[in-house]
């Protein structure tokens, strides 16, 4: 099943659904990232929950990150995406590896453990928004729904899962992020309530054969429903050796000329697809050069 991600409104538009099956972009963020399964499983849930929200947003230039950062042996995890819901992303900690839980899940939270939640959005205004929010679990779905009710006041449930097989790579991996819209009647909040309570796991749904539409129906069970344009999300990272050479140029001249005067060649990989440029000596006089130091 490839990748994409479905909207979904009941008649009345008192619901709106996004259903996202992400299965390839987290298997290459996983490649890319030699991420363990715990790493695997953060990586992936805030990749799920940046595609679905970057696809929210409507501006062609309109950007979205999220920066999970807690005290635990993972550090953080940083997702940015666009409103066509291409996304890159990393963990600071790759290689954490954690006991699974008692129920036999990726202990998530116990790799990115207490810490903040900041949730960026530059959509073309003056600054961009930024909302941030304690972690209250780590869960990264959890938090992502408390961070819609405080700071964006949108009553909201997000469902976020990443199954991996025993070879490390992604079994399966999606999500959904539903919303009320002001105004919902009480007998919809009511059915969508019941209808979350005895609803499976993402990952168990897309095990057992579901699709983002089949997934829609359990979740919106007793409402007339309309299907909306699809979205295609994807890994896909920006980077270029330009962009690279910026942030070598941050270290001072100094540092470029201490690299110099060492005679070797210098190798600065991206932090988001781990693409890795060469700038040998020529390339750091140029550098100079242009920064006009003598």
């Amino acid at each position: 099943m490839s990748d994409y991600i479905v909207r979904v409104t009941d008649k009345d538009h008192q619901v709106r659904l996004y259903v996202a099956i992400t299965k390839e972009l987290v298997e290459r963020a996983r490649s890319l990232h030699k991420t363990s399964p715990v790493a695997t499983a953060a990586l992936g849930r805030t990749l799920t929950a940046g595609a679905i929200m970057g696809s929210m947003m409507k501006g062609d230039k309109d950007l979205l990150t999220l920066q999970f950062k807690g005290d635990g042996p993972l550090g953080g995890v940083l997702v940015t995406a666009n409103s066509d819901a291409i996304v890159k992303g990393y963990v600071n900690r790759p290689d954490v590896d954690l006991p699974l839980k008692p129920n036999g899940k990726l202990d998530v939270s116990g790799a990115l453990g207490t810490g903040f939640l900041n949730v960026i959005k530059d959509i073309g205004m003056k600054e961009p928004y930024n909302g941030q929010i304690d972690l209250i679990s780590g869960e990264i779905a959890e938090d992502l729904t408390y961070y819609f009710a405080s700071s964006e006041q949108t009553p909201s449930v997000v469902a976020l899962g990443v199954l991996v097989d025993k070879d490390y790579t992604v079994r399966q991996s999606g999500g959904f992020i539903l919303q009320l819209m002001p105004g919902a009647k009480d007998e919809v909040i009511d059915k969508i309530e019941a209808n979350i309570k005895k609803l499976p796991s993402v990952t168990a749904m897309l095990d057992a054969g579901a699709d983002g539409e089949d997934i829609a129906r359990r979740v919106m069970e007793g409402l007339s429903l309309t299907f909306h344009e699809k979205v295609y999300p994807r890994f896909e990272c920006d980077c270029s050796k330009e962009r690279v050479e910026k942030a070598l140029i941050t270290v001072g001249s100094d540092e470029i000329k201490d690299m110099i005067q060492e005679g070797k060649p210098i190798v600065m990989s991206c932090q988001f697809c781990n693409t890795e440029y060469s700038f040998d000596l020529g390339d750091l006089r140029d550098i100079l050069d242009r920064m006009n130091i003598v």
